[in-house]
């Protein structure tokens, strides 16, 4: 049977009350009260309710964190650095994936709302309006992460995507490249198909080159649309010399893809990816890549959070981390 306090404050010959301070850790115990109700806490075997500590203190000390997929990389990095954080302020973390589901994002939320958490994590690569109306319904702090929201109600850390992807391509044409492809995520989702691309742009036109959506090309974030994308750009009679790829694991494939059919990285084709995850050192050559700080945006996110949890003063409830890029052997 499961050991209660009332069987602990039996043990220790107190009350229930100076129990739950003890475990509570209140100060206004005395330290022979504590010794003794540890002690029978210990012979015991109690472990106090979670649930039931949240009911009367209306905290749970529980966090709730969704995220598309946690077996991505790219994901699992952010996850760290949330987690690193919480722990650090004695936060527990509930994490569910929502596959990029619009039905199971809600649903998630609203089971996460169910359990009482006191704030929540979400990341999605596209806040619906019905997300945005269940978010301002929230009883509890909500912190975007590596996410928008059109409107910016939502807190949110983010890097500056635009100037990201500016960076990324004005250094491919920097290089002398006339003709630079870009390998895209979804455009449905605003940082890709209102952000990054308008970075794209910028720079093709501060640099007098004109857009060709020939060139332009999306994929779905696998390695298999990076393969697929770049078959289709060097089967051009005026191939691209560059290409900037949305995310590292496309990269990963537009690099194999262009070896496979005889061309060379980066004499043949210089590439630069986005993120910076672990898969940029593990291919050959080594994929530049701009710098998205996963872990530092789950940190500061989570921190955020905790702010508003308990109450601080926030200055800025949009963060904008620094960005990078880092040259390595795709390109020259």
């Amino acid at each position: 049977m499961n050991v209660t306090i009332y069987d602990v404050a039996r043990e220790a010959n107190v009350s229930m009350a100076t129990v739950s301070r003890v475990v509570n850790g209140n100060p206004n115990v005395k330290p022979t009260t504590r010794k003794k109700v540890l002690e029978a806490i210990e012979r015991l075997g109690y472990r106090p309710n979670a649930v039931a500590r949240g009911l009367a203190s209306k905290k749970t000390t529980t966090v709730g964190v969704i995220i598309p997929d946690i077996s991505n990389i790219f994901y699992a990095e952010l996850a760290r650095g949330i987690e690193d954080i919480a722990t650090m302020y004695k936060y527990n973390i509930i994490l569910s994936n929502s596959d990029q589901n619009v039905d199971k994002e809600l649903h998630l939320l609203n089971t996460m709302l169910g359990k009482q958490v006191d704030g929540i994590v979400f990341m999605s690569g596209n806040i619906t309006e019905e997300l945005a109306t269940e978010f301002e319904r929230s009883p509890v702090p909500i912190v975007l992460a590596a996410s928008l929201e059109k409107d910016n109600k939502v807190p949110s850390v983010t890097i500056d995507y635009v100037q990201a992807a500016y960076d990324a391509v004005t250094a491919l044409i920097e290089k002398g490249h006339k003709r630079v492809g870009y390998v895209s995520g979804l455009f449905e989702e605003p940082i890709n198909g209102e952000k990054k691309l308008a970075g794209y742009k910028k720079a093709l036109e501060e640099a007098g080159l004109s857009y060709e959506e020939e060139i332009v090309l999306e994929g779905d974030y696998s390695y298999d649309s990076g393969i697929e994308a770049v078959e289709k750009l060097i089967s051009l009679e005026d191939r691209p010399t560059a290409i900037f790829v949305g995310t590292d694991e496309m990269a990963l494939g537009v690099i194999h893809g262009a070896q496979d059919n005889g061309l060379n990285i980066p004499e043949d084709i210089e590439v630069i990816g986005f993120d910076n995850t672990r898969l940029a050192t593990m291919v050959r050559p080594q994929l530049s890549t701009v710098v998205q700080p996963m872990y530092d945006i789950g940190a500061v996110a989570m921190r955020l959070l905790t702010k508003y949890m308990n109450k601080e003063k926030v200055e800025d409830h949009t963060v904008v981390l620094p960005h990078r890029i880092e040259f390595r052997r795709s390109t020259k």
